[in-house]
């Protein structure tokens, strides 16, 4: 049977209060992501009517009902998908993934992820706290971001591993880099983009920078590799924080989207005329966002030993890198 959990406001509560955010808070136990998904599926009520909007204001006194179904016994099926493991030990896996591998079931991929190549290769070792569709998980890359990714086997190492995450860095035992491939040359050459990253206030499945309330601290440092005259360059960019799409977000913020990401970077098709045709071939061939996790170091949970591991960029990204360094050195000998 469902779990009921009621919430009664205190007379006192302010105002206008966001009704995911005051359950959040009076409901510590469930995530705030949980609860927004169960406001949306109709699982939270008040005075006979069903409220569905996350964001609808609350009033002091209001008594809130939220019906928590049991828990989705379903453990995603193991798969024999292959797997580019870098390093493994008892209480972690570190894979270098590639471009297409979804991370962890969801709809519309409920098979062919890593997940479920993992459960295969894994067996009952992976850490449960991240839940039967995340075990392991302390982070993530999009699907079609290729790179490496490290994975908890053990329950300790997954609090480990997950407070590194957290700080980013600002402890001294996390370190992660990308290469990405950008249209333009940032200008100055080095920098830091800070500019806070929300959902996109009328396009959902996208992210953007968000001035306002719903948007989350996000800062983002990049040091400029190759540029290829002036129509694209190579990057590499450390994270000082993990926002959803954050690197794609904020380099077209900036004005300089990644080649081949057809959701931040639409409207570069001129810019890509310019590239000879074999440039244009690979870029063609690349059919993703030219991103890759390219270095992850961290502090073994477990061990206390410093680890690092680097991932070359995949054929796809190599082969887009020679016919741009072609171009860029032919025009030179003009």
């Amino acid at each position: 049977m469902p779990e009921r959990v009621r919430v009664v406001l205190p007379a006192a509560e302010e105002a206008g209060v966001r009704l995911d955010r005051l359950l959040a808070t009076h409901v510590p136990e469930i995530s705030r992501s949980r609860l927004k998904a169960l406001i949306q599926s109709g699982c939270v009520t008040s005075g006979g009517r069903t409220l569905v909007d996350p964001a609808e204001r609350v009033k002091p006194g209001q008594e809130i009902t939220v019906e928590v179904p049991e828990p989705e016994p379903a453990v995603p099926a193991a798969e024999a998908i292959p797997l580019a493991v870098v390093h493994e030990d008892a209480d972690l896996i570190v894979i270098d993934k590639p471009a297409g591998l979804v991370v962890h079931p969801a709809a519309g991929h409920a098979s062919g992820t890593l997940v479920t190549a993992l459960i295969a290769h894994c067996g009952d070792s992976l850490s449960g706290i991240g839940g039967v569709k995340r075990p392991g998980i302390v982070h993530r890359l999009d699907k079609d971001t290729s790179g490496l990714l490290v994975i908890a086997k053990s329950d300790v190492a997954h609090q480990g591993l997950a407070r590194q995450f957290a700080a980013h860095g600002r402890d001294g035992c996390m370190r992660r880099a990308y290469i990405a491939f950008a249209w333009g040359v940032p200008q100055p050459l080095s920098g830091r983009i800070d500019a806070p990253v929300g959902r996109h206030p009328t396009q959902r499945t996208r992210m953007a920078v968000v001035r306002s309330a719903a948007g989350r601290s996000a800062a983002t440092r990049y040091q400029l590799e190759a540029r290829y005259q002036d129509i694209a360059s190579r990057v590499r960019l450390e994270l000082e924080t993990g926002r959803t799409h954050q690197i794609r977000v904020h380099f077209a913020h900036i004005g300089h989207p990644l080649l081949g990401d057809a959701v931040y970077g639409q409207g570069f098709k001129s810019r890509a005329a310019r590239l000879p045709e074999g440039a244009q071939a690979a870029l063609l061939a690349l059919g993703r966002q030219a991103l890759h996790a390219a270095e992850l170091g961290f502090v073994h949970p477990v061990t206390g030993k410093e680890l690092l591991f680097t991932s070359p960029l995949p054929a796809d990204l190599a082969a887009l890198d020679q016919e741009l360094s072609a171009f860029a050195k032919n025009a030179k000998l003009r």
